[in-house]
């Protein structure tokens, strides 16, 4: 794969206040020094993840993905001209500004700019974070995932899967079309909703701790209007999260526990039993309508069948062997 991880997010929003506490007194990134329109944010050892700039219009701005080399920027860059996709090496200034040492940027067929680049900045000093947290789940997995609406998924599925290599995990085509991509061991990177709609649903940030998301949980809860879903399981991934409203109304999942896949061997597969084992009520939908009924409804057919995720590993190599070997 070309790409090997979600690398940062960018939003536009004027509520950079809003944006301050809600990244830090929530979701517990840590806030670093940018230009005065400019908010960044730390979840790890990079220099920055997420990004809020006052300038730009509401909502995403850009996704930054990530290339292991230059040369694979390079090669990507060549076949998405020879795709007839405007590209632009980008200057150095803006390089620096994302810190990283290079990039490139284009945009999907429904006009999402899309970023992508090599050689980020590691941060010399430790990650603080905004409130007391175990810290976030990253490294080779990347920042976390990205799910944008679709107008029309059978535009932007080849533009994705072929011509920029995501790599579908599984996928649902009712009561509108869904699909999951992977480029690392994270289940899904990636995502695409088929809601005729544009900008971005959400993006998902894991936690080392459950009892991180727990304590997120409550916190978000003594927020009015702050929660958008309770808690629950996804039945794909089998995350264990909540769903909060960010200052720029778009969503922001905060989990914990979800599987990690081996790409090299995994097989797409589409989806029957609905996005969720269990809890993810959608606070947002009003009480008694047809889609929240429908995805209740879907809830209770998998309780009723017994699915469930697999208890997660000890976390000790010696033990997990003795329970696999019983």
């Amino acid at each position: 794969m070309t790409l090997i991880g979600l690398g940062y997010i960018g939003i536009g929003s004027r509520q950079t206040e809003a944006w301050d506490h809600f990244s830090t007194q929530l979701l517990g990134m840590q806030k670093i020094d940018a230009a005065a329109s400019v908010r960044a944010y730390r979840m790890d050892d990079r220099k920055q993840r997420l990004i809020v700039s006052g300038e730009a219009p509401e909502g995403l701005d850009f996704l930054g993905w990530e290339t292991a080399t230059l040369e694979d920027l390079d090669a990507l860059a060549g076949r998405l001209d020879n795709a007839g996709v405007a590209v632009k090496r980008e200057p150095a200034a803006l390089a620096a500004q994302r810190h990283v040492h290079a990039l490139i940027s284009f945009h999907d067929p429904e006009g999402n700019r899309i970023e992508v680049f090599c050689g980020p900045e590691i941060a010399t000093d430790p990650f603080r974070p905004g409130r007391p947290i175990s810290g976030f789940k990253t490294g080779a997995l990347g920042m976390g995932h990205a799910v944008l609406h679709a107008q029309n998924t059978d535009v932007l599925l080849p533009f994705y899967r072929d011509l920029l290599g995501f790599s579908v995990t599984d996928y649902g085509v009712t009561p509108y079309k869904l699909y999951f991509f992977h480029v690392n061991g994270r289940h899904h990177s990636f995502a695409m909703v088929g809601s005729g709609r544009q900008g971005l649903h959400h993006f998902m940030v894991e936690l080392l701790s459950l009892d991180d998301v727990g304590q997120g949980y409550d916190l978000a809860q003594a927020e009015q209007d702050r929660l958008a879903y309770t808690l629950g399981r996804h039945s794909n991934d089998h995350m264990l999260s909540f769903y909060a409203h960010s200052p720029s109304g778009f969503f922001v999942e905060y989990g914990w526990g979800a599987t990690v896949i081996e790409p090299e061997s995994w097989t797409p597969h589409e989806t029957f039993d609905g996005p969720s084992f269990w809890g993810h009520e959608r606070l947002y939908m009003p009480e008694g309508s047809a889609d929240r009924t429908r995805l209740r409804d879907m809830r209770l057919a998998a309780a009723e069948k017994g699915l469930r995720a697999p208890n997660p590993g000890s976390n000790c190599a010696w033990l997990d062997s003795i329970i696999r070997q019983e």
